[in-house]
């Protein structure tokens, strides 16, 4: 037994000199190379400085390219923006929870299920649309999943009337288009447009720094906004509920879930693929409720990033609830809240442009319609 205890320690003596011995001679050989390249490239300097730079910047467009996801099949934009599509059924008024997909959690910062969820690359831009035969206006809006009355605003149409062979421009989304003037600023495009500046500040290819100044010849889309000499759709009914107290209403979701409307105020902003959750104002800044009892996963501003001051509560179901742009927070991480405990106050922290709620409700990482399920 000593004996080949022996033997192992032996080995491993002369396995530690071996590798010592061909290192050292590496690290030389190394030195000697980097040192001939040395010499060879500062006694022809200059003279193939083009093609090291044209090939470098090859290189790196390559790398670019192979890491950003392009040649994987996934978009920029949908990897960046995680669970966008236009048409995806998650993002409906009606709930139903998809246990199939890739289901990305913002607020745990993890992934759920595993299945890969095929979406729809939201558009940045206005494009053009040449008319076929058989196309009707309504038929087109509803193709690109915009409201007809943007198609008629965004190409000044009087009626219906349209033909084949002719071109129309086509909004992003729902809304209209507006170039930014010397003097503009947020407030006053949004008003002009009788629509609401933290829609125009959350839609993500404006590009509205955190300052919220525009630059002249900046092109903003409006969304929801309608032209100055159009007088604004009626407005959706605003519910007025209160959250704090037994007395709140209760409303059912899938799997036993009740959610209660955390505050009262004005329904601001609607869910939206670039807009995961619904925004609920009011002056009066009042008190934040749990929608549901659970943990408190989060409290606080922990990234600096555009959410301000958050709450997340874990619901312990699948179920997961995000209250941001909070002035204050009245609970903290791993604390157990129940429904109707307020947890913090309305405020304007983070990329808000005035005293509201965002609201957020997750099933397994897919983030619903708020709506779907306070009714």
């Amino acid at each position: 037994m000593n004996s080949l205890a022996d033997d192992l320690k032996a080995l491993a003596h002369a396995f530690i000199w071996y590798s010592r011995r061909k290192i050292r001679f590496f690290a030389r050989e190394f030195e000697n190379l980097k040192n001939f390249l040395v010499e060879v490239l500062m006694k022809k300097r200059g003279e193939h400085q083009k093609r090291f730079w044209h090939g470098a910047m090859i290189g790196l467009l390559v790398a670019g390219i192979l890491t950003s996801g392009v040649l994987g099949g996934r978009s920029l934009i949908s990897s960046t923006y995680p669970g966008m599509g236009g048409t995806d059924p998650r993002f409906s008024d009606s709930f139903e929870p998809f246990p199939n997909g890739v289901l990305w959690d913002p607020l745990s910062g993890s992934a759920g299920d595993t299945k890969t969820f095929i979406s729809q690359k939201p558009r940045s831009e206005t494009v053009e649309y040449k008319i076929e035969s058989g196309d009707t206006l309504s038929s087109i809006a509803k193709k690109f999943d915009i409201s007809t009355d943007t198609i008629r605003w965004a190409n000044d149409l009087t009626g219906d009337s349209i033909k084949p062979g002719q071109t129309l421009k086509i909004l992003p989304v729902s809304g209209v288009a507006h170039t930014v003037k010397s003097g503009d600023t947020l407030e006053s495009v949004a008003k002009k447009y009788s629509a609401n500046a933290q829609a125009i500040v959350d839609f993500p290819f404006n590009g509205v720094p955190d300052d919220f100044s525009l630059k002249a010849g900046q092109v903003l889309v409006i969304p929801d906004g309608s032209p100055p000499e159009v007088k604004a759709p009626k407005a959706r009914p605003q519910p007025q509920y209160l959250a704090q107290g037994p007395g709140s209403p209760a409303f059912s979701a899938p799997y036993g879930a009740q959610f209660i409307w955390p505050a009262g105020g004005q329904l601001t902003q609607y869910f939206a693929w670039y807009h995961p959750g619904i925004d609920i104002a009011n002056r009066s800044a009042p008190g934040i409720a749990a929608s549901d009892g659970g943990m408190i996963s989060v409290a606080g501003w922990p990234d600096g990033q555009g959410y301000g001051n958050r709450v997340a509560i874990d619901h312990g179901n699948g179920y997961t609830s995000l209250y941001a742009h909070l002035s204050n927070i009245y609970v903290s991480a791993g604390q157990t809240v129940s429904r109707g405990q307020l947890i913090g106050q309305m405020g304007s922290t983070g990329r808000s442009t005035g005293t509201h709620l965002h609201l957020e409700i997750h099933y397994k990482g897919v983030p619903l319609n708020p709506l779907s399920i306070l009714k």
